[in-house]
């Protein structure tokens, strides 16, 4: 919508007027943060969000920019020969187009704006009989539907579980006529007693799903599965009504705490050490997790509950001032869901987040209220966003409305653009769970063919154990190393592999694929290790820790705890150890990771060395283009060579006589042929300027993120080089003291941006 109405004034100019009008007050507060989050709307400066139908008229008289509205503020009968605004530049963007944006309220709009252009969003294709839609809105403009949506990588596919079935709790022949009165009377009034209602029109079918037995045995089912599953991410239970969310949190909080008692039990039985560290992360977490009830305030909502034994004042008061941080400051419900991190994850819902509320990290959807076909299809589209290590989305359908709705879904999720050329334009959203294993397999069965390509076998670190094991992995990890191509690529591979075995844990026959996931894991772990090495003599060291006399280190007590004093080794025996390696490929991966790390330390010093990293580049550039044992054998060479050019680099700023920081400074001040006795006084430059930038930066809270503290630095630094007392040298032309301003800033700009900088020592 924000691109539609910036396009808008590019290719057309005027003065338009975009009316946003939705029709529920969570998804109108959304739309207006996301346009004020854009530069859009500032409602503190300029009121845009209309409280009433005569507030509405007011805003229109006043021929603002951008307003944002809910259709309901237009219940009351318009006449049209009077209507709130004849302009013919208004445009209205009409929100959630496929439901409540006609009838009687959408007369009355458009009799209040007679000339008024309309255009329809819906995050959910209209069913192809759906013709009322249409006849407000006419036909499609564009559609981009879910099969593209994860072609592009622009959403996870989506997987369903149908435990209901399982369990013999779903409610299959009640949910079409269920789903229908919930939407019918969710639409005409979200603010009135909807349970009361439902439970009155609903009768024998509302204590069907609501009873308690029924309610118990998936409370019971949902703590299993979602603690089985606790790795793959947030989770949300959608019940029925707000009493049946309060009575379902009470159920889960209680089975929750008996889960947690019952691993803590089995725990003390585990011997394997790695099982072990598994089960104790798994009750940490289980520990540490939050339910919350997102329900909207009711009237009498206080009574209701208690007549079931619960206290809804509990929910309220978390609904409204949300989660207390360590810091004591306090964040919102919805900002600590949307958080990964935060442990609030659990949210039980019954209509609250169902539409335009994203959380990535949501993974699986635990539905245990009848949906009709729009509303459905936005609610199971929470689990589907992309987030880091997450595989797919996962719907556990408890009232086995998608088994019935599948075939519906298909051509209503799946009816493609004219851009696909595709004979069949019907696309199922959804795949069984099971179908989950078949993509494990085809990720495992790719580990495997990387392997053997490279001359590796997967099989034979799976029979393989003792020294033979270590063997296998040895020559995995030298076929893996291959490049760094190979090594990224069997890195991919095995996170595929991770994530779709994460993905699958709740499927009864996992365990047959759990040996060989291990294997992988355990060769993925190897090479983790290889890249923790800290410092390049620790690589030396490891690599040729049986030749005592070929490497000599000294504790150089640098400020990071590294060891080295490259000067000291004897450089061509570790040239012939070399030779005689077994693994020289990852020998060569191991050194080249110490020495991005030492040169990547080096380079955030001082950005003048950006000659070394080029130099680096080169030589890692040539070693990725060639395989031969000619190329590998050089390679090492020219490392070697560039770890003492980096250790001669190192020790520079001791034989300057200046400190690191200050080093930084002088070298972007130097300019070719300088005469040896300006050298001195460009010292001594640096070394105040450094100092006095140090101190003015100290004063300044978040000086990098404002413009006018960087002005300020900027022209701290831009006066003093310029000044006669304090500035550069006679010999330094205008132009070039105007560079050395810049290349200064861009420095500072990059060095300390958090002051004090964990790089370097104090300058005084």
């Amino acid at each position: 919508m924000v691109f539609f109405t910036k396009k808008v004034r590019r290719k057309l100019g005027g003065n338009f007027t975009f009316i946003v009008c939705t029709d529920r007050d969570d998804l109108d507060k959304q739309i207006y943060d996301t346009f004020a989050g854009c530069g859009l709307a500032n409602n503190d400066k300029d009121t845009c969000r209309a409280s009433s139908a005569e507030h509405l008229q007011q805003l229109l008289g006043e021929h603002k920019a951008y307003l944002f509205t809910l259709i309901q503020k237009f219940n009351k009968e318009v006449d049209p020969q009077h209507p709130y605004n004849s302009r013919d530049d208004i445009i209205v963007i009409s929100d959630e187009a496929h439901r409540s944006q006609y009838g009687l309220l959408s007369l009355n709009l458009h009799n209040a704006l007679p000339n008024a252009s309309f255009i329809g969003f819906t995050g959910t294709p209209l069913f192809q009989n759906d013709e009322i839609t249409r006849r407000y809105f006419g036909d499609y403009i564009s559609t981009y539907d879910f099969q593209r949506a994860v072609e592009d990588n622009a959403t996870v596919p989506l997987y369903f579980d149908p435990r209901g079935d399982k369990l013999k709790v779903s409610t299959n022949n009640l949910n079409e006529r269920i789903a229908a009165k919930i939407e019918e009377l969710e639409i005409e009034d979200e603010d009135a007693d909807i349970e009361k209602r439902i439970k009155g029109a609903l009768k024998r079918d509302y204590n069907v799903i609501t009873s308690e037995k029924r309610l118990d045995a998936i409370a019971q089912d949902f703590v299993t599965h979602y603690a089985n599953g606790w790795e793959m991410g947030k989770a949300m239970l959608i019940c029925i009504d707000k009493v049946t969310c309060g009575r379902m949190y009470k159920k889960i909080t209680h089975y929750w705490q008996l889960k947690i008692k019952k691993l803590k039990k089995q725990l003390k039985n585990i011997t394997d050490q790695q099982e072990a560290i598994y089960r104790k992360r798994q009750i940490d977490w289980m520990e540490t997790t939050i339910a919350a009830v997102i329900i909207s305030h009711q009237q009498g909502e206080v009574e209701k509950f208690r007549q079931w034994n619960l206290d809804v004042n509990s929910h309220r008061n978390l609904i409204n001032n949300g989660f207390e941080l360590a810091d004591g400051k306090r964040v919102s419900v919805e900002k600590a869901f949307k958080n990964a991190d935060h442990p609030f994850r659990i949210a039980i819902v019954c209509a609250m987040w169902l539409t335009g509320f994203d959380v990535p990290s949501l993974s699986t959807l635990y539905l245990d209220k009848p949906l009709k076909a729009h509303t459905l299809m936005q609610a199971i589209a929470r689990a589907n966003r992309v987030f880091k290590g997450k595989n797919n989305g996962l719907i556990v359908d408890y009232c086995g409305i998608l088994e019935n709705l599948r075939e519906a879904l298909a051509t209503f999720a799946g009816t493609a653009d004219e851009g696909r050329k595709e004979d069949d334009k019907t696309v199922n959203p959804t795949q069984p769970q099971e179908n989950l294993l078949d993509d494990l397999q085809n990720a495992i069965n790719e580990v495997r063919e990387f392997l053997t390509n490279q001359g590796a076998s997967l099989d034979t670190i799976l029979q393989e154990t003792g020294f033979a094991l270590n063997a296998a992995i040895r020559d995995a990890k030298e076929a893996v190393n291959e490049n760094d191509e190979t090594r990224q690529r069997f890195k991919i591979l095995c996170r595929e592999v991770f994530r779709k075995f994460k993905a699958s844990t709740n499927i009864p026959r996992i365990n047959e694929y759990r040996k060989t996931h291990d294997a992988i894991k355990l060769l993925a772990k190897e090479l983790e290790k290889d890249e923790e090495v800290k410092d390049i003599s620790q690589v030396l060291m490891e690599l040729y820790r049986v030749v005592d006399e070929a490497i000599e280190v000294t504790n150089t007590n640098t400020k990071d705890g590294e060891l080295y004093d490259i000067s000291k080794i004897n450089f061509e025996r570790l040239k012939a150890e070399f030779l005689k390696s077994n693994t020289p490929r990852t020998n060569i991966q191991n050194l080249k990771q110490a020495v991005e790390k030492r040169l990547r330390r080096m380079l955030n010093q001082n950005t003048s060395r950006v000659d070394y990293q080029k130099h680096y580049e080169e030589i890692v550039d040539r070693y990725n283009r060639e395989k031969d044992r000619l190329i590998i054998e050089q390679t090492f060479e020219e490392l070697l060579k560039f770890i003492q050019d980096l250790d001669e680099e190192a020790q520079r700023a001791t034989s300057e006589g200046l400190s690191e920081e200050t080093l930084a400074i002088f070298d972007l001040l130097k300019k070719p042929n300088i005469q040896p006795a300006e050298i001195k006084r460009l010292k001594g430059i640096a070394s105040n300027l450094l100092q006095i930038l140090k101190q003015e930066i100290l004063q300044m809270e978040q000086w990098y993120d404002k413009e006018s503290t960087r002005d300020r630095i900027k022209i701290k630094i831009e006066n003093f080089l310029y000044s006669d007392d304090t500035g550069l040298p006679e010999s330094y032309e205008i132009k070039e003291v105007t560079e050395k301003t810049k290349v200064v800033f861009l420095h500072v700009m990059q060095v300390y941006k958090t002051i004090p900088s964990p790089y370097y020592e104090n300058a005084a």
